[in-house]
């Protein structure tokens, strides 16, 4: 078989990434969420249907209160503004699983793209299949090299006007700056980092579908990965999609910061556990996502990171697809990204051994609620699989497994 012909059979379907039969826009009537109100000793919530409006892209009310709600529930706050910790680790964690957690991510990096050209722009920038997707849907891209190494994930909304990315902290100045040098005289784009004029939060576990319910935003439940719909809550706009960054369970919403708030008030009232910064990263590591600087480095390439939901060969050049392509056509993936169940704690960097050779690296390590402790790493493809027994390090014992993260990642040539 010729190299054109295998290229062929190992091509993506059109359209690979999935899309709702149909998703509500900026103009649909949906409900406003009225301050919470004491009847007896019951809370009550009052709804009337307004019509979303733009978000006010405008810095926060002098006596936004958003810090001192979160302080007030415990928070340890850093001297950037990140909420770090609530003393509560372990049961944010066990209600991530098991319950209903939330995150205050809004130190994570949000980048707008707009301008007529903007599908077409990151198009040939990311991994995705932009064009396949139509307005109120959404998908991960990665932001690789022209070689395919890894830079980093971004979780995209598909807006009227915009496509807001959602984008790990660490990478949002570089990832703005970089999109920003590739746009040509011609092209009618704009990137703004609207990072501190928004606030972001995800729901994590099984009871994030009740508490969206109870909120009447149950039209959301059962639509696919990164779909989202506009909503308001009194007055101020919101947005809320499927999926939280470490799964595709679960929800995310964008909001301005004068609404953050309200909606994180009424969020904690509903039960949801907060989470904190230290915990979240944890839960990243146990879930298996990849991280910038961490997995996401230019030691490895998209697909050695397992990140096959986010990649189209079907949409024509864009930056890194030549590399991925041969990497594809010709089975030159040599190593994966595993978790393993460790003995010990393991310093990121430390080797990963079989039969005393070196067959990959640990790339992060934290403790599990159990008694013990959990890594990812890179293992060359041969040298381990699932259930394989290795050592991290010198003498750190581990058990190489699956992640959850990557699980629901489809390879080429699989269901």
């Amino acid at each position: 078989m010729s190299s054109s012909s295998s290229s062929m059979a190992f091509r993506f379907p059109p359209c690979a990434i999935p899309r709702p039969s149909s998703v509500g826009s900026a103009t649909t009537l949906v409900p406003l969420l009225r301050p919470w109100r004491r009847s007896g000793t019951q809370m009550e919530r009052r709804l009337s249907p307004v019509a979303a409006t733009p978000f006010d892209l405008s810095p926060p009310p002098i006596d936004h209160d958003l810090a001192e709600s979160m302080v007030g529930a415990g928070a340890k706050v850093s001297d950037d503004g990140v909420v770090e910790s609530y003393d509560n680790d372990d049961e944010a964690l066990d209600a991530a699983d098991n319950g209903l957690a939330v995150v205050d991510l809004s130190h994570f990096g949000r980048i707008r793209v707009s301008g007529e050209d903007r599908v077409s722009f990151l198009q040939n920038q990311t991994t995705a299949n932009f064009e396949c997707l139509n307005e109120g849907e959404g998908c991960d891209t990665v932001f690789v090299t022209p070689t395919a190494r890894t830079i980093d994930i971004g979780y995209a909304w598909i807006m009227k006007n915009a496509i807001t990315l959602v984008v790990s902290p660490v990478t949002c100045q570089s990832i703005t700056e970089m999109l920003t040098k590739y746009i040509f005289f011609a092209d009618k784009v704009e990137i703004t980092d609207i990072t501190k004029q928004t606030s972001f939060f995800v729901l994590l576990g099984p009871k994030s579908n009740q508490v969206m319910e109870h909120l009447n935003l149950k039209d959301l439940d059962g639509q696919p990965y990164g779909s989202h719909k506009h909503y308001s809550i009194n007055g101020m706009p919101v947005t809320a999609g499927v999926g939280n960054l470490v799964s595709e369970e679960g929800y995310s919403i964008l909001t301005s910061p004068a609404a953050a708030t309200t909606v994180w008030d009424i969020l904690f009232s509903h039960g949801a556990i907060p989470m904190g910064a230290n915990a979240w990263e944890r839960l990243r590591i146990l879930r298996g996502r990849p991280a910038p600087g961490k997995e996401l480095t230019k030691e490895y390439n998209v697909l050695e990171a397992g990140l096959w939901n986010s990649i189209s060969l079907d949409k024509g050049c864009y930056k890194g697809q030549e590399t991925i392509s041969r990497l594809i056509t010709y089975d030159g993936v040599k190593q994966s990204l595993w978790g393993v169940h460790l003995d010990a704690p393991a310093k990121p960097e430390s080797p990963i051994l079989v039969e005393g050779k070196k067959v990959g690296k640990l790339t992060s390590c934290t403790s599990t609620r159990e008694p013990g402790y959990f890594g990812l790493g890179y293992i060359k493809r041969q040298a381990a699989s699932e259930g394989s027994t290795v050592l991290v390090g010198d003498d750190i014992a581990g058990r190489v497994v699956n992640l959850p993260y990557l699980a629901k990642q489809r390879p080429l040539g699989k269901k």
